[in-house]
C-alpha cells in the first residue's frame, strides 16, 4: 500500500460521524450490521446515514451485500488490517535526517 492508495480510506474516517460507524461496524464483526440498526444505534437520520455508509464503502472500507430487502455492511477486515499494518510497519526504526531534508549543519 502507499501513500496514494490508503489516503482516501484515513479521509473517510476523519469525519466523526463515519468513525463512529466503522467501529461500530468492526465491533458487529464478520455478521455486520444493517442500514437500519446502524442508524437506531447511533442516532443517526436515514439520508445522513447513507451519506456517510456511501463514503466507507468508496474508500474501500465498508462491504455492502443485498439480502432481500435489507443490506448487509461489513467492515473490510482485511482493508482495517492494511491500514494499521501501514502505520505501524516502521514503528521506531529511525528516521536519517540527512536523508529526509537538509544536513543538519546547513546554514
Amino acid at each position: 500500500m502507499s501513500e496514494k492508495t490508503i489516503a482516501p480510506a484515513f479521509a473517510a474516517l476523519g469525519h466523526e460521524a463515519r468513525l463512529k460507524i466503522y467501529r461500530l461496524l468492526v465491533k458487529a464483526g464478520d455478521d455486520g450490521l444493517n442500514i437500519g440498526d446502524i442508524g437506531r444505534l447511533l442516532g443517526l437520520p436515514a439520508s445522513t446515514l447513507s451519506h456517510h455508509l456511501g463514503t466507507l464503502v468508496q474508500a474501500g472500507l465498508v462491504k455492502q451485500e443485498k439480502l432481500g430487502r435489507e443490506t448487509r455492511n461489513r467492515a473490510d477486515f482485511d482493508v482495517m488490517r492494511g491500514l494499521v499494518g501501514f502505520i505501524t510497519d516502521e514503528c521506531c526504526s529511525g528516521v536519517d535526517l540527512e536523508i529526509a531534508g537538509e544536513p543538519e549543519n546547513a546554514c
